[in-house]
């Protein structure tokens, strides 16, 4: 017996390249018990980061599993950390080893907010599924769900001295929650849309909430005694609210006490922000005296809250200021004035601090105070980038400084370009402003330069240079031992999509969106300013097309070259001479990656219409078209030395195939956006791919062979857990469920007609109509089937157990006797005929059921065929006299096309009879 062929499995191996990912905040952690300010927490796709802003490392990873994080919670004491993720679930770690013990799944949507209680024994947590659950994180368990909220969860509060809860959502509506009772006892309405941040200051007593204007709102809280509340009755215009029973507004006076028995709420003003679109985020430094928020551009703006005692003093130095006017006017009038009265407004409690302006657009923001009066900010940036800022809140005039700016281990834009050289050992990326070149093993940067756009690159021979090919139509040329730009070369009118090196390694070719191809050879000339021999590339050949290239391509053996074009087609040429050699058409969209396996004797073409296609390269045969992903096919590249191939899709997805056998063998899933590119070491044991999410994934091939059948036999269970998540019931369950519920309500139905017959006149007549209540229930199998798609219940019906089977033809047979859905039970019928033939054709006790069946269907479908023609002969004959009435032909355009095809087809025939 023969070996089969094996594949070895390829694994995650590391994340690098990402710095801080959008979709999670950015916080300060306390580590080690080391200074205050030093560490912060950023979400890396589905890990966490803590990096040391000082010296620009990360020194801890809190590893995720498979769902992108969307929050981060220190808690109190600094010792854990609580982290949402995108599928509802919490985890909690601790920051001293960076292993998770707790885990909390409630929500069934991706959480938007998580927040500790001042002594961090409870936990909030708010989801884009719109509830609020509270947690208790000693006993780890949950202690309630508060649903309420018509829209994602923004922000959500624990008051400190009260069991208060409260809460913001995008549905405009700001909550109060009594966790006593857990119930909402008030509701804020005075938003005109999505409430985006709130915040809690003056010891409790005012809140502050952003929104989708330039306003921040704040709202005076007024806390009530119970005891107060229930024992002495309110006294309004002379009269308590026991006394007003024959008023007309008494009910709505009774509503708003309930609500301030515990506070009351009422707007005190609003402050204007500079930024005129919605607030992004808005949090304060722990002590609640420092705001800062900000909108979607690149300003941080700060305000201060002011303490009883300055804003008294305040108010002392302005009814000074009132009272010298007042005697001024006076000496000048010589009219006696009144007693100047100054009133407390809201910007005099709240004063803007400070505008920070940073070098991208913000998208989060966290404060920490220190004791020294220093306030500490730390950005998390739109361009993958975390920036730090000191000031001292002390100062009459507070200048903001840049303490730090974590920008070494990414790039600002994504990655459209991956090389690894040819040791193995490095590994280049070149996004829309910087190429750097990491050490696959450290995963640490070795260089960084700046260039343009670059969308492809290589390694030059020799791994001391490498070329860049940009959006401008450029050759860059880069050596690495220096990180400096060699030369510019202005190759192409169009930008410039694909390079590839040469087999003899003796030069490159170029292929671009001005619609031609060209061949370039390296040389070594003496620099004018060094005096030192460097790298250039010389222009040899030039191949003219008639659509843009979008990639080009070697045959190994340097006989051919494969060039895509913007119509849809791949154009092999001869290398040699640049005659045509072949056309390979069959995409629907254009071809946006190719490759040619090793032995020339393959090339797989990747599209934009998500499809893959194996052709033979001796005679341009397509060997075998593959549906591959479910969006477009970004890369395609083959493992070296074999037939085996990787794709890039939009799908997030990595794809291994096998070009022989035309099997999908593996899916590497973890990017959580589109995969743009990938590049396989020449080795063929690692894969690095980028992705728009900002990220750079290692793969790495294991000694682990991969079996096919269980392959799929895990997608399948993985597809079956992902839906029973998401709450789908399989329909081979809801059908056996539905058999269940049918057979007790048959029963539920024998028992009353065994009642009626054995009971008096009038309880007969109630039994009559119970019977007739219950039959309304009929059956819920026949809805089910009438739900359900067809092919989906074919794969149902073929995972069905046999023991349900008889109960279902008994069923089908009554159903085919009453006329209902005749068609559909058929089509089912026959279908369990066909698959359980052996097992039904043995059981005598069926015999009589197919028996049955065999009348009633045949008789049932000979009356609807009868039918059938009896309506069409009769609407032929409508049309006929209708037609001869009127001088018009019903249906003219489609008869007319009927007709030509009818001819067609007739002379297509004649051909073929004549032929022959």
């Amino acid at each position: 017996m023969g070996l089969t062929k094996q594949y070895l499995r390829y694994v995650a191996s590391a994340v690098f390249g990402v710095i801080g990912s959008q979709k999670a905040n950015i916080s300060y952690v306390t580590l080690r018990g080391g200074e205050r300010g030093r560490y912060v927490a950023v979400a890396a796709c589905e890990h966490v980061f803590i990096w040391d802003v000082r010296k620009g490392e990360k020194v801890l990873i809190l590893q995720g599993q498979k769902h992108e994080v969307t929050f981060i919670c220190p808690s109190p004491d600094g010792v854990h950390v609580a982290v949402g993720y995108e599928d509802g679930a919490v985890r909690i770690f601790s920051l001293l080893n960076g292993e998770t013990n707790v885990s909390f799944n409630g929500h069934k949507s991706a959480v938007s907010i998580i927040q500790y209680d001042a002594l961090g024994a409870r936990l909030v947590t708010g989801s884009k599924d719109t509830d609020v659950i509270v947690w208790d994180v000693i006993n780890e368990s949950g202690l309630y769900r508060l649903k309420g909220h018509k829209d994602v969860i923004t922000q959500a509060l624990f008051l400190k001295d009260k069991n208060l809860l409260v809460t913001c959502s995008k549905d405009s509506f700001v909550k109060w929650w009594d966790l006593d009772t857990q119930h909402c006892f008030k509701t804020l309405v005075g938003h005109r849309s999505e409430v985006w941040g709130m915040a809690l200051l003056n010891r409790e007593n005012r809140l502050l909430t952003g929104s989708a204007d330039s306003e921040l709102r704040a709202w005076d809280i007024r806390y009530l005694e119970e005891e107060k509340a229930e024992g002495e009755p309110r006294v309004k215009k002379g009269k308590t609210l026991l006394d007003e029973d024959e008023d007309e507004g008494k009910q709505e006076e009774e509503d708003e006490s309930l609500d301030e028995r515990i506070l009351s709420c009422k707007k005190a003003g609003s402050i204007l922000r500079e930024a005129r679109d919605r607030v992004v985020s808005l949090t304060t430094d722990a002590k609640n005296r420092i705001i800062a928020c900000h909108g979607n551009d690149s300003v941080l703006e700060l305000f201060t809250v002011l303490s009883e005692e300055e804003v008294q003093k305040k108010m002392t130095k302005k009814l000074k200021k009132a009272k010298k006017k007042a005697a001024k006017s006076q000496e000048e009038t010589g009219e006696e004035a009144a007693e100047p009265v100054v009133e407390k407004m809201l910007k005099d409690e709240i004063i803007r601090l400070i505008n920070i302006k940073a070098s991208a657009k913000i998208r989060w923001v966290d404060c920490l105070s220190c004791a020294s009066g220093e306030l500490k900010v730390a950005l998390l940036l739109q361009n993958n980038t975390v920036e730090t800022y000191s000031l001292k809140t002390s100062d009459k005039t507070p200048t903001a400084n840049k303490t730090a700016r974590l920008t070494l281990g990414g790039h600002r834009t994504d990655v459209r370009t991956l090389a690894f050289s040819s040791d193995n050992l490095a590994v280049l990326s070149a996004s829309g402003d910087t190429v750097k070149v990491w050490n696959r093993s450290t995963l640490q940067v070795i260089r960084t330069m700046a260039c343009e756009y670059a969308l492809c690159s290589l390694f030059v021979p020799g791994d001391r240079q490498i070329i860049l090919g940009t959006k401008s139509g450029k050759l860059q040329i880069f050596e690495l031992a220096s990180g400096s730009l060699l030369e510019t070369v202005d190759a192409h009118d169009g930008a410039l999509w694909s390079l590839c090196l040469a087999p003899d390694q003796r030069g490159i070719v170029s292929g671009s969106a001005d619609k031609t191809v060209k061949f370039w050879d390296f040389e070594l000339i003496k620099d004018k300013e060094s005096g030192q021999k460097r790298l250039t590339v010389k222009h040899t050949r030039t191949l003219q097309l008639e659509e843009d290239v979008l990639c080009v391509k070697f045959s190994p053996d340097h006989r051919l070259v494969a060039v895509s074009l913007l119509d849809c087609t791949v154009k092999v040429f001869y290398t040699d001479t640049l005659k045509f050699f072949l056309s390979l058409y069959g995409h629907k969209l254009p071809v946006l990656c190719l490759d040619i396996s090793h032995d020339s004797a393959l090339i797989a073409t990747g599209s934009a219409d998500r499809n893959v296609k194996i052709w033979g390269l001796d005679f341009g045969d397509c060997h075998r078209s593959m549906f591959a992903h479910d969006d477009s096919v970004m890369f395609l590249q083959f493992v070296p030395k074999t037939h085996l191939f990787f794709t890039a899709g939009k799908d997030k997805k990595i794809k291994q195939w096998d070009a022989d056998k035309f099997e999908h063998i593996q899916t590497l899933e973890g990017h959580h956006r589109e995969v743009w590119c990938l590049a396989i070491s020449p080795n063929g044991d690692h894969i690095v791919s980028s992705s728009h999410d900002k990220s750079l994934r290692l793969w790495e091939r294991t000694r682990e062979p991969i079996i096919l059948e269980e392959e799929r036999e895990m997608e399948r269970e993985a597809e079956f857990e992902e839906s029973m998540a998401k709450g789908d019931v399989p329909v081979a369950e809801r059908i056996m469920e539905a058999l269940e519920i049918y057979k007790a309500e048959a029963r539920k139905m024998e028992e009353h007609k065994y009642a009626c017959e054995h009971a008096g006149k009038e309880t007969q007549t109630k039994l009559i109509v119970v019977f007739l209540l219950c039959s309304l229930h009929f059956n819920p199998l026949f809805v089910l089937f009438l739900c359900s798609l067809t092919s989906e219940l074919e794969v149902s019906l073929l995972v069905l157990p046999f023991p349900y089977v008889p109960e279902l033809l008994q069923l089908f047979s009554s159903y085919i006797q009453q006329g209902l859905e005749v068609e559909l039970v058929c089509r089912c019928l026959f279908f369990l005929l066909k698959i359980h033939f052996g097992q039904i054709s043995s059981n005598q006790m069926l015999l009589s059921v197919i028996d049955e069946l065999r009348t009633n269907t045949l008789s049932k479908i000979t009356e609807i065929r009868d039918v059938m023609g009896f309506n069409s002969a009769a609407l032929q004959f409508l049309q006929r006299e209708i037609e001869s009435k009127e001088d018009v032909m019903f249906f003219a355009d489609a008869t007319g096309k009927l007709e030509e095809k009818k001819k067609k087809r007739r002379r297509r025939e004649r051909a073929v009879l004549t032929i022959a």
